[in-house]
């Protein structure tokens, strides 16, 4: 079982608790019923959004997430939630993400470009599956990004050449970080063992563009289906919006505790 993670440049907030709570209920629910689970969650601690915490609070990048990791882990304890059997950082699985790219590359699914390397959408006929929408649909909703190369806007980061005041990491693409997306199919296939996992899980929020990519880039790759069942949960809002650390408008779990005394009460 693999569940998504949270992205270290910030407190963690009561959206996310919803997500841990849910997920840990549901592996002890499991394990009462007698299957054996091993439960992967990583940890995103390399994304532009740290980076450019880091940069806001003119601190280095590494900082800024070992301190948003330790809070983390205290916020687990304080919820009474269980470590996941495994919960890798981005940053420690880097070689393996480049060997997926470089299988991508070697079957015509991926390109480099001068800012990167990215994935073909249109190559991959199996697309949108997930999420039900037809590619146009999801053109038009694809992120631009106004130094991008790519060859349609739909195409996704793979890999990402670094700016000079950017953290990198050595590639046959020259020096850079890896994209969001291939973090999560590399990090879940090498630490679960399979090429097929069992139960894959996020918010609502992730089906699209975000699991509609893990599947493109695993599939085309192992010309296997990525999941057997994909599990995802509603999301926690505030004044009709999603709460999240982007939108400004989170409690944060430590906050929530302590002015309520009770981490039952939140859960």
């Amino acid at each position: 079982m693999y569940t998504c993670g949270v992205t270290v440049y910030d407190e963690c907030h009561i959206g996310h608790a919803r997500s841990l709570y849910i997920f840990d209920v549901m592996r002890r629910y499991l394990t009462y019923r007698g299957y054996q689970i091993t439960l992967v969650r990583n940890i995103t601690d390399i994304d532009d959004k740290i980076i450019n915490r880091a940069k806001e609070l003119k601190i280095s990048w590494s900082e800024l997430t070992e301190k948003c990791v330790k809070s983390y882990y205290q916020d687990l304890d304080s919820l009474r939630i269980s470590k996941a059997d495994y919960e890798p950082r981005a940053t420690e699985n880097i070689p393996e993400m480049i060997k997926h790219i470089e299988g991508l590359i070697a079957k015509g699914y991926a390109y480099t470009t001068e800012t990167g390397v990215y994935f073909r959408v249109r190559d991959f006929k199996d697309y949108g599956k997930l999420s039900g929408q037809g590619i146009d649909a999801m053109r038009s909703g694809a992120r631009k990004e106004p130094d991008e190369t790519k060859e349609d806007a739909l195409d996704f980061a793979l890999w990402k050449k670094s700016k000079p005041d950017e953290p990198f990491w050595e590639s046959p693409w020259g020096k850079g970080r890896p994209g969001w997306h291939i973090e999560c199919s590399v990090m879940s296939a090498k630490y679960l063992k399979t090429e097929t996992l069992d139960i894959h899980a996020g918010g609502r929020d992730l089906i699209f563009p975000h699991h509609e990519n893990e599947i493109a880039q695993s599939e085309a790759l192992s010309g296997k289906p990525f999941a057997r069942y994909w599990l995802h949960h509603g999301l926690l809002t505030i004044n009709n919006q999603k709460m999240a650390k982007s939108l400004g408008n989170f409690i944060t779990i430590k906050d929530f505790i302590e002015k309520h005394h009770n981490a039952d009460f939140l859960k």
